[in-house]
């Protein structure tokens, strides 16, 4: 059955894989970002995150937040850095200067980051915010920033504690209860999550991230009709988020909606994205099952540009010989 070829992928396999480093002398510290918005609505958009030397403008590294709108960078040397944060439907930030030292090998930074204005924010693929979210009482707000400090950390147990707080204090906290979903995904308690994501979705169904989240519940399980239809509602929500697009071209794939899926991965293509080489894979796979081999193989190379190494980059080598030899015998 053609559904036995279709590459099922884990989630862990669909975060970026981060490259091994072997830690030098000067090299003795890793640090830990999240994100929140000052209104008290956590970052559900993809930010760019540049972290840089001092006062200095140049690059030391850059990436992107993950769905829990966290971001890391590792094996860094002692000194003083500061982290620049721009993403569509938030003003630019910096977080400020901060000291990574030889006394703690993980730290973690939490950044408070701005909505643009109602006109600016209110765009498409700009956050949305909800009616009965516009008013969360200080008590309630306070214990939610705790909550990002404790998962920033990944004191999950603690985060929980927070955002419990913060609900009790304020029982429409959307925003509280898709982390709280988060929380307890990393705390291996589906049942907990599935209700507190709902929940979210029930108080704000313009969440997108709650969507989302749903949607990695349903991959996990192989639900994948389920995960294309939360994947969609996140995607109509925040349309120019490469990562949900991401992740909805793949599962369109999975349930064989292969013209939807070539569609979301040109999508993603034209926008800025990083370490998304997973696209060209997904991309390459519709394609082939479309009989548009000579586009797959282009994608594959491609993925292997991007990614020339490792044991995913030797598995699509395999699958890139096999086509290049099927497509051979075509036009012959």
């Amino acid at each position: 059955m053609i559904l036995r070829r279709l590459l099922v992928v884990p989630l862990l396999v669909l975060a970026p894989w981060a490259a091994a480093q072997l830690r030098g002398e000067n090299q003795v510290g890793n640090i830990r970002v999240r994100l929140a918005f000052d209104n008290g609505h956590p970052c559900n958009i993809r930010a760019h995150d540049v972290l840089m030397n001092g006062s200095s403008t140049s690059p030391v590294a850059n990436s992107y937040t993950d769905a829990e709108c966290m971001v890391g960078f590792d094996d860094l040397a002692v000194g003083t850095y500061h982290i620049a944060v721009t993403g569509e439907g938030i003003q630019d930030t910096d977080s400020g200067l901060f000291e990574v030292d030889n006394r703690k090998m993980s730290q973690f930074v939490f950044i408070t980051v701005k909505p643009k204005d109602s006109e600016t924010s209110g765009s498409a693929g700009g956050p949305t915010v909800a009616t009965v979210d516009l008013n969360i009482p200080k008590k309630a707000k306070k214990e939610y920033d705790k909550a990002n400090e404790s998962i920033a950390r990944q004191d999950w147990n603690r985060a929980r504690d927070e955002l419990m707080r913060a609900v009790a204090i304020y029982p429409q906290y959307a925003d509280a209860y898709n982390d709280l979903g988060v929380v307890y995904a990393r705390l291996d308690d589906p049942a907990q999550e599935r209700e507190a994501l709902q929940k979210a979705i029930s108080l704000n169904d313009h969440l997108a991230s709650a969507f989302v989240n749903l949607g990695k519940m349903d991959i996990k399980a192989h639900a994948f009709p389920d995960a294309e239809i939360q994947l969609g509602k996140a995607a109509n929500i925040a349309p120019n988020d490469p990562q949900t697009l991401m992740l909805l071209a793949n599962v369109e794939l999975m349930n064989q909606h292969f013209d939807a899926a070539i569609e979301h991965c040109k999508k993603v293509h034209t926008m800025p994205h990083d370490q998304q080489s997973l696209i060209h894979y997904i991309a390459a796979r519709a394609l082939e099952h479309e009989n548009r081999l000579e586009d797959a193989v282009s994608e594959f190379r491609t993925f292997l540009q991007e990614e020339p190494s490792g044991p995913r980059a030797e598995a699509v080598r395999k699958e890139l010989s096999a086509l290049e030899a099927k497509l051979a015998v075509s036009k012959h």
